[in-house]
């Protein structure tokens, strides 16, 4: 397996990891008497940390390496959807979700490696891979996250009194 089809499948599975979450964050959020502006900020706080981390991986990986930074926010987002499934509260949820977009390097680093080991003649082949990873992913994620919560409704853990 090249490693463009590892990329492939690493944006591809971290997109459906953030997209299986947007059907259920309503649930969870409901859980913990959140408003709708609340649960708005706790899908925004996602993005947002992603958006301001974003230059910070571009930097580190371009000190330490692609594969490490890639690897290692994997990990790092596989956590912090365990932490989700396992908060008691709605100030957890925010953790989870900002840890997450904070941990989220998988995107710009991807594209960084791509760039890096294309010929300009072949780099749009290859962000269009990626690009197609990550459309794919969006498209998934909330199906199948839809799909679970209709057949299997979330049970969040309910605070103690």
């Amino acid at each position: 397996m090249g490693p463009r089809v590892v990329l492939f499948l690493t944006v591809f599975i971290h997109l459906v990891g953030f997209g299986l979450l947007l059907p259920l964050l309503p649930y969870y959020a409901e859980t913990y008497g959140a408003t709708g502006v609340a649960v708005g900020l706790l899908n925004t706080s996602y993005s947002l940390m992603q958006f301001l981390f974003s230059p910070l991986w571009g930097r580190v990986s371009d000190r330490i390496g692609r594969r490490p930074v890639i690897i290692g926010s994997l990990i790092a987002t596989a956590l912090s959807y365990v932490v989700f499934g396992l908060a008691t509260s709605l100030p957890v949820l925010f953790a989870s979700r900002i840890f997450a977009g904070i941990a989220g390097g998988v995107i710009p680093t991807t594209q960084a490696y791509v760039a890096d080991t294309t010929t300009p003649a072949g780099r749009t082949k290859g962000m269009g891979l990626i690009g197609a990873a990550f459309g794919l992913g969006f498209i998934f994620g909330p199906a199948l996250g839809a799909a679970t919560a209709t057949r299997f409704p979330p049970s969040p853990r309910r605070p103690s009194p």
